[in-house]
């Protein structure tokens, strides 16, 4: 990548709001395992190894920071996602099966919508209330 890109990406990290930098992070995520279904696919281990330790520093991140003061329920079950998710990645990694990144995928991307579905209900409420 050249100086200008990186310099526009840490940009837009740096100035994201909390919600996009989620998003990002899942976005992110969500690549780094698809990277790894096709490093696997090409028998790439290196690749599939790689991609699936982004993906896992990732996970554990959002795990990291989760909040279980504000959200008890929803902090707990997403704990427990985070960490089958996890396991899944683990698995893969060792085994290199498709299977536990596929789990891991569904997981990821259902869970990336549900968020983008609950930041465009709250950007909704907060216009109407202005």
């Amino acid at each position: 990548m050249n100086k200008a890109h990186l310099r526009y990406k840490q940009t837009s990290v740096t100035s994201a709001s909390r919600e996009k930098l989620l998003l990002m992070l899942y976005e992110a995520c969500i690549r780094f395992l698809k990277q790894a279904l096709m490093a696997i696919d090409k028998k790439d281990i290196a690749g599939r190894g790689m991609n699936i330790g982004r993906a896992f520093d990732i996970v554990n991140e959002l795990n990291n920071t989760l909040n279980h003061e504000v959200g008890t329920e929803i902090a707990k079950s997403l704990e427990q996602l985070y960490m089958f998710v996890s396991e899944q990645l683990t698995k893969s990694n060792a085994t290199g099966q498709r299977k536990p990144l596929e789990d891991a995928l569904k997981i990821m991307e259902t869970l990336y919508s549900g968020w983008v579905e609950a930041i465009e209900k709250l950007k909704r409420e907060e216009n109407l209330n202005k």
